[in-house]
């Protein structure tokens, strides 16, 4: 077991070299947080409103959802958008189905390929409580947690700056709300880590925790 330790301390050294030294602040570093209030999901897809962020998020970014809805009927679902600021109707799609199926899903809207579900589970798909984290870097591609593992690793979404999202649930204006209380909880956060790494704290968070669990877990496996 000591040797597990020395190596998640020596983990932790490389992700976070300089806590000593005094911080500069990073200009690029730009966070935006809020809910999403229940009843702006009562709509369906066409007539979604695009909304735009105060700042254009890209070449580092990481966007945590936090599902607190009491969803209106079995059918209904929570849906977000991130649209991309360089291409229009270029977007990345989370899904997300009430309890108890709690079904979800990723889709991709790219240029050549169109509309592409990259991720789709029809059952225990997210974890209540937790977070799901799509963490994105220009060198490295789109990752992306439900909450309790990782469902995609490094997708290539051809370069991604997100300019604005949009929500809804409902599959047709005739149906039955698909919420009825609660929200969700949106986060946002980018910058480029060139201009200040401990300003980037939480996506080296992310990594260095990533790392750790996947050695405890081979290593419990071996043992």
């Amino acid at each position: 077991m000591n040797y597990k330790i020395l190596i998640i301390f020596f983990a932790s050294l490389i992700f976070f070299p300089a806590f000593g030294q005094e911080m500069e602040p990073n200009q690029s570093l730009s966070v935006a947080r809020f809910d999403i209030d229940w009843d702006e999901f009562n709509l369906p897809s066409r007539d979604a409103v695009i909304i735009p962020f105060d700042d254009i998020h890209e070449t580092t970014w990481q966007v945590n959802f936090e599902n607190k809805l009491l969803m209106g009927n079995p059918e209904g679902v929570a849906v977000v958008r991130l649209h991309d600021a360089n291409i229009e109707d270029k977007f990345i799609e989370i899904g997300m189905g009430g309890i108890p199926d709690r079904n979800f899903w990723v889709a991709i809207q790219l240029p050549e390929e169109g509309y592409v579900v990259v991720h789709n589970k029809l059952d225990r798909g997210w974890l209540p409580g937790a977070k799901v984290i799509l963490a994105y870097a220009d060198t490295a591609g789109l990752t992306i947690n439900n909450g309790e593992r990782i469902v995609i690793t490094n997708l290539d979404v051809e370069g991604f700056a997100i300019k604005s999202y949009s929500v809804w649930g409902m599959k047709g204006s005739q149906d039955p709300p698909a919420t009825t209380a609660g929200f969700l909880n949106l986060e946002v956060l980018s910058g480029d880590p060139k201009d200040g790494p401990l300003h980037m704290f939480p996506f080296y968070l992310v990594g260095a925790l990533g790392i750790v669990i996947a050695f405890l877990l081979f290593t419990k496996k071996r043992d």
